[in-house]
């Protein structure tokens, strides 16, 4: 095996020259890079390897010589080691920068022209996500809620999640106090026993009501009925108390059967004056403040007029296709999710929107189809998972040739792929728009305009 410039336990003197796609520092030893945790561009620091692989090194920080003028005192080191801040030690117009520039490298490897525009990012950009799904574990005898460390399951207990709404923080510590007093035992996953696995909470931003999930490996949880009367009296905002079974030996958190225990079997919130449903399954954005940021740029850069098709090709619940349904003549979306289908529908009817349709099926497939048909669409919405756009989907999109593609990515390394594939069928970008919809994370939200 041929020898590394650096070896395990090692300790050297190194200048951190970037920060890589997930926030660890990064410094060259004879050309060979050597990642940092917790070290920014510009610091000269003393790391100390923890592993050394033929092309590239980990280290851990052990001591600053000179410190980044980015540089801010993180807010508790729990939240470095469970991954839920990893950036909290830069400070926040720094982060902004850094998700700016990392689209930009990006573009610059995949030869693409592409003005990356400054990141729009949050006031308080802190205690913004609208839900948690923690694991609850068994720790010194006791049940426990909080996060798990890094790459492994060992859990550290948490009360304060820094970046959730601190209502649902102080949900999460009722539901746990109510399971202890009644003695309801936690998940043990190497055992496969024990009855709670984790505990779910949505909050609407502006409805301000609250959804419980109690995740479970059995219907019969003991005490069940005085459980579900503490956390209504406790919290009185719960508008749904849910029960989700999940008696598989997986990492997947949620189970396919639901039951309702109190309430409704969904929760309301607005966005963007729209009312929505979304029940326990259905995908929903995290951060309501920044997701009305993001969908106002893709409805002002779309340039709708009122006579336009438009297909969304993953509408989830249909919080975009409704937004911009007041803005066209018709739309229509597409989603894999049946019951965000469902909830798509009803969220139409709730707002009294009559031009709006939606459809079961995978986004790729539905697209084949209707290009088969010969539908048309003045503009493609697409707002896909972090795996990006199907080659099938830009295929279909290639047979349509709608005259605008408005991309709404979390991923920007599928996006630089996915336009280099649409400019193929003649569609160009001019410029991409960062949204901060994670601050204190290395997520990367952004909408970018192509055309024909």
């Amino acid at each position: 095996m041929a020898k590394t410039p650096v070896a395990k336990n090692q300790e050297l003197t190194v200048t951190v020259s970037d920060l890589t796609y997930e926030g660890m520092g990064v410094a060259k030893v004879d050309g060979y890079p050597l990642f940092i945790e917790g070290a920014l561009p510009g610091e000269e620091v003393v790391a100390h390897v923890v592993k050394a692989e033929k092309k590239f090194a980990f280290a851990r920080l052990a001591k600053l010589v000179t410190t980044s003028p980015d540089r801010v005192a993180p807010k508790a080191k729990a939240y470095a080691q469970t991954g839920i801040a990893p950036l909290q030690h830069l400070a926040y117009p720094a982060q902004l920068r850094f998700k700016q520039n990392q689209i930009v490298q990006l573009y610059k490897k995949a030869h693409l022209d592409i003005t990356v525009l400054p990141t729009l990012g949050m006031a308080q950009p802190y205690g913004y996500r609208n839900k948690a799904q923690v694991p609850v574990r068994m720790v010194d005898g006791q049940l426990t809620t909080g996060f798990y460390k890094r790459r492994s399951h060992d859990l550290l207990p948490l009360e304060d999640f820094y970046i959730q709404d601190p209502k649902i923080d102080q949900a999460i510590l009722v539901v746990r106090d109510l399971l202890r007093q009644y003695g309801v035992s936690a998940y043990d996953e190497r055992t496969n026993t024990g009855v709670i696995r984790h505990i779910m909470v949505r909050r609407g931003y502006y409805s301000q009501q609250m959804m419980i999930v109690l995740v479970s490996t059995t219907w019969a949880i003991p005490h069940l009925d005085e459980i579900v009367t503490g956390i209504s009296k406790a919290l009185p905002e719960t508008a749904s108390i849910m029960l989700n079974l999940n008696n598989r030996k997986t990492n997947v958190i949620l189970g396919k059967k639901t039951r309702n225990l109190f309430g409704h079997d969904y929760l309301e919130d607005q966005l963007l004056g729209s009312t929505f449903r979304i029940s326990p399954l259905s995908f929903y954005q995290v951060n309501p403040q920044q997701t009305e940021v993001l969908y106002q740029q893709a409805i002002e850069r779309a340039e709708l007029t009122g006579k336009e098709v438009v297909i969304d090709a993953y509408s989830g619940i249909g919080t975009i296709s409704l937004t911009m349904a007041k803005h066209a003549k018709e739309v229509h979306g597409v989603e894999i999710v049946p019951e965000a289908v469902h909830d798509a529908q009803e969220n139409a009817r709730l707002n009294g929107i009559k031009n709006a349709d939606f459809v079961v099926g995978q986004a790729e497939t539905v697209m084949e189809q209707w290009a088969a048909q010969g539908r048309q669409a003045d503009v493609v919405m697409v707002d896909p998972p972090r795996k990006g756009l199907a080659p099938e989907f830009v295929a279909a999109v290639g047979k349509m040739l709608p005259p605008k593609v408005v991309y709404v990515s979390c991923n920007p390394a599928t996006l630089a792929r996915d336009i280099s594939a649409l400019q193929e069928f003649g569609y160009h970008a001019v410029q991409t728009q960062p949204v901060d919809m994670f601050p204190q994370t290395t997520s990367i939200e952004s909408v970018t305009v192509l055309q024909r």
